[in-house]
């Protein structure tokens, strides 16, 4: 799991991110991007009762894309809040390898 100091811890930042950010969209996930001040990353994880009706599976679809983004955040040392925001169900069966190219591809989008 991704270190609490990396992730959001009230609603504030997420809102200031949804509403300066800048989106990247695939079929499976979007990424919200922003810049911050903090010198390091934070990272978010959305995941709608609409994908997920359950808690359970929508935590593990969390705790997925939380471990392929604490593998891939070595790669990505600007200060930026990024938070994913997740369209399919797909997720909680794809292989992980896969789950992390695609975290990989859009946080290397991020930084063009």
């Amino acid at each position: 799991m991704l270190s609490r100091k990396y992730r959001f811890h009230s609603r504030g930042g997420v809102r200031y991110t949804y509403a300066h950010g800048k989106t990247i969209r695939t079929p499976k996930m979007s990424l919200v991007y922003n810049d911050n001040s903090r010198g390091f990353q934070r990272y978010g994880v959305v995941v709608s009762k609409k994908i997920e009706k359950t808690a359970v599976g929508r935590n593990r679809i969390r705790r997925r894309v939380y471990e392929a983004i604490r593998q891939e955040r070595e790669h990505f040392r600007e200060p930026r809040d990024n938070i994913f925001v997740i369209y399919s169900k797909d997720i909680l069966t794809m292989e992980f390898t896969e789950l992390r190219a695609l975290i990989r591809s859009l946080l290397e989008q991020s930084m063009i």
